[in-house]
């Protein structure tokens, strides 16, 4: 009889070890489940959102940036030119058709730039005119670029200046 109660109990171990590799397994399963439900909501995600999102090169009908060529013919054809150099910049050379909104100015005087037309931001070198270009479009504009080269360009390109 003692061999009984040892088989029995042997018996009742491996059926409570066999039930417990069971729960480990089925834990493990919805674990992977889970996140591979995470994963596929998340490339789901990222395509959605890719196709209604303006694309990085370009928010309205204009690229996001530009070289002097494609700025001077954008300005040509009616765009806005802001300069958001400072005074002294402008003084010594400016476009003649450009705007001047220093850029520690422009979020204090975005009034001033229209939002009906394209705009054309410049500086000296292109580096402020992408935080001007910025500013703007977080300000609501859709029309906006930035010149690569800045004044720079312009004037070594022979494009006018005063």
């Amino acid at each position: 009889m003692a061999n009984k109660q040892k088989s029995g109990s042997i018996s009742k171990r491996m059926q409570q070890r066999a039930e417990e590799r069971r729960k480990k397994r089925m834990t493990t399963t919805l674990i992977v489940a889970a996140a591979l439900i995470i994963v596929l909501a998340g490339v789901l995600f990222v395509v959605f959102n890719n196709n209604n999102a303006p694309s990085e090169a370009s928010v309205g009908s204009i690229p996001m940036e530009v070289n002097v060529e494609e700025a001077y013919q954008l300005v040509e054809d009616g765009a806005f030119l802001l300069d958001v150099r400072t005074q002294e910049e402008w003084d010594e050379f400016h476009a003649p058709q450009a705007t001047l909104i220093p850029l520690d100015e422009l979020v204090s005087r975005v009034s001033e730039v229209p939002s009906d037309q394209e705009i054309v931001v410049i500086c000296r070198s292109g580096n402020r005119s992408l935080v001007g270009r910025d500013t703007l479009l977080d300000a609501g504009f859709t029309n906006v670029t930035s010149v690569d080269g800045g004044m720079n360009e312009w004037r070594s390109a022979g494009y006018p200046t005063e």
